[in-house]
Order: structure tokens, then C-alpha cells, then sequence
């Protein structure tokens, strides 16, 4: 394999940022849930659907990475098996 794709890594920055803004906003809508003018079961209801929200949001995340993974070693090994086809093969041999 002549051309290994470098794997990328997120900066410590970005990662700070990716999880300061989902605290943010799991608070802001855990605020706005509790100071709702409404029944106790409306916000009950309210915030079991943003913890489903978030979970189910987590897990296709987690897939989505899981496939693209996937994809990527298959095609590594592919390019593999056709480098070792083409380092192995001479055309001038005679069948």
C-alpha cells in the first residue's frame, strides 16, 4: 500500500467545545423543561423524549462511524490483495 491515508484526530479544543456546547444545551432545555407552565407530567413526558432524543442520537452517531470504519478497512484490504496480484503477475510468462 503506496498511499496510506493519515488518520485524522480532532484538537483538544474542538473536543472541549463539542462537549461545553452539549452541556449548554442539555441544560438550557432541562431548564426550559422544569420552568414550563405546565402540568407535571407534560414536562415529565418533555424530558423523557430529550433523554430518547439524545440516546437515539448517540447510537446512529456510533453506527454511522461504525460503517464508514468498516468501509475503510475493506477497501484497504482490497487495495492490498490487487498490489500483491499486480506485484506477483508477469506478463511475459507463458501459460
Amino acid at each position: 500500500m503506496s498511499d496510506t491515508p493519515v488518520k485524522q484526530q480532532n484538537t483538544a479544543a474542538f473536543y472541549g467545545q463539542a462537549v461545553a456546547s452539549f452541556a449548554v444545551a442539555m441544560a438550557a432545555t432541562a431548564i426550559g423543561i422544569y420552568r414550563m407552565n405546565a402540568d407535571a407530567w407534560v414536562r415529565a413526558f418533555l424530558a423523557v423524549a430529550v433523554l430518547y432524543l439524545v440516546t437515539s442520537s448517540f447510537t446512529l452517531a456510533k453506527v454511522i462511524r461504525d460503517r464508514q470504519e468498516a468501509g475503510a478497512i475493506v477497501s484497504r484490504v482490497d487495495q492490498a490483495r490487487l498490489e500483491k496480484l499486480l506485484a506477483e503477475h508477469d506478463p511475459f510468462e507463458k501459460i
